[in-house]
């Protein structure tokens, strides 16, 4: 009888045709997720001034979404460890096409922020799960590059997001972009039939045999045989609510230091989202410049994501971060000041590189902090906290922008939170994570012992 390290075997895992379209789907489903998101922010100007609504007001409705994605995150981020997280992801993906698009038919305000809430609720509720996922199934020694390459596709969202709302607002008005948003609903059933399930649960459920099959396609030297078992670590065997666990084996104060992080990034991350085509037209660009500027932020995001996920995985992933959160503090305050428009596309894709792309990489090491069992549940609940502060983001910069405050406070309002940010993660007790606690595998087999 064989006794079988799961989590070892994927540690050791040579990367295959099965780990790529883990990677696509997971990517896919995240570009779709950062359509959603960024779409409010695109149309803003034109929501704005079809509806008359004011900057401050705008910043409600923008926050709506930002709202249910608090709860999404933490309600839906735990229930994964507990019904699945394929369905999960499913459930998710069918709230946030729905009723994006649901929001792209409403004329009144309040009907609006109702339909950007209950999008929220999916919009965050996948970012733990797809994450979780990925991280799962990494193998170990490019785990981080493969988390945050998948995680890009949040900044490619954002990108399709802008380059379709210069063409279609103008032309089909601000509700197109949102009725577009209807259509990857579309790809549930390929999911439900392509995405595999996580490990442990399919452990706790007893389908050895589908997971049989999982572990020979993600590892082909795996042979199954009939008296194979399948023995999770204790980490993994969570009895009770696993909130608590967030704040067992020394964890509790690294915890806490990943939600401050995830908040002060997440504030960075919105108000740049939200306002940053409004401050540029503010300033004396075009609609249609100040959309290239949001279209420049996401291609830094994407450039900052998979740079940061290449070098965590060759360096320290949390000084790696550290790095990024200056970096962030010092491209953000040079946002508002005056300087050639060359180099304002160079620190606005900096911008977008050290903000969005540290916040995957944050992502990446939330997922690589906890183990598998609580993963989605550390993950949804740092995200989830995060959220409030991607709640206050529109509203505190809409209130600095209905003051006609000068734009360089604008933008050092939007930089303070990442010095915090730098401060928090310096505070991790890496020592305490599960990536630190298991050691690398040095063969895809070395798992399985004879009994």
């Amino acid at each position: 009888m064989r006794q079988i390290d799961i989590h070892q075997l994927a540690d050791g895992a040579r990367f295959n045709r099965f780990h790529a379209g883990i990677l696509a789907w997971c990517a896919l489903i995240i570009i779709c997720d950062g359509y959603d998101l960024a779409v409010a922010g695109i149309a803003l100007p034109s929501i704005m001034k079809e509806m008359g609504v004011t900057a401050q007001n705008a910043g409600f409705m923008v926050s709506s979404a930002l709202f249910g994605m608090m709860f999404g995150a933490i309600f839906l981020g735990t229930v994964a460890d507990r019904i699945g997280r394929r369905l999960a992801i499913v459930i998710c993906l069918a709230l946030f096409s729905v009723f994006t698009a649901a929001a792209g038919m409403s004329t009144d305000p309040y009907v609006f922020s109702l339909m950007r809430f209950f999008a929220g609720l999916g919009i965050g509720g996948v970012m733990p799960n797809v994450v979780a996922q990925m991280t799962e199934y990494s193998p170990r020694k490019i785990r981080s590059t493969m988390v945050t390459l998948m995680f890009s596709g949040y900044a490619v969202g954002g990108m399709l997001a802008a380059l379709l709302g210069k063409g279609m607002i103008e032309h089909h008005g601000w509700q197109s972009v949102f009725l577009a948003a209807g259509v990857p609903i579309l790809l549930i059933p390929f999911i439900l039939k392509s995405l595999p399930e996580s490990m442990p649960f399919l452990v706790k459920q007893n389908r050895l045999a589908e997971l049989q099959q999982i572990l020979a396609r993600m590892e082909p030297g795996y042979r199954a045989a009939p008296g194979d078992r399948f023995e999770l670590p204790g980490a993994d065997k969570v009895q009770g609510a696993p909130i608590g666990k967030l704040f067992q084996d020394g964890r509790g104060f690294s915890t806490i230091m990943f939600w401050v992080a995830f908040f002060m990034c997440l504030f960075m991350v919105y108000a740049l989202s939200s306002w940053l085509a409004k401050l540029m037209s503010g300033a004396g660009y075009s609609l249609g410049s100040a959309l290239t500027f949001v279209l420049v932020l996401n291609f830094g995001a994407v450039i900052g994501a998979v740079g940061g996920g290449w070098l965590a995985d060759r360096f320290h992933i949390k000084h790696v971060l550290v790095a990024m959160y200056a970096l962030a503090a010092v491209s953000i305050t040079l946002l508002g000041y005056p300087m050639p428009t060359p180099a304002l596309f160079v620190v606005v894709g900096l911008a977008g590189a050290s903000t969005i792309g540290t916040q995957i990489v944050t992502y990446a090491y939330a997922g690589q902090f906890y183990p598998t069992a609580i993963r989605s549940t550390g993950i949804g609940w740092a995200s989830g906290v995060g959220r409030s502060g991607a709640i206050l983001a529109p509203i505190v910069i809409g209130t600095l922008v209905g003051m006609s405050l000068p734009l360089e406070q604008n933008f050092m309002a939007m930089a303070i939170p990442a010095v915090i940010a730098a401060v928090s993660v310096a505070l991790i007790s890496h020592d305490r994570s599960a990536s630190a606690a298991r050691a690398p595998a040095k063969g895809a087999l070395a798992s399985t012992s004879e009994a």
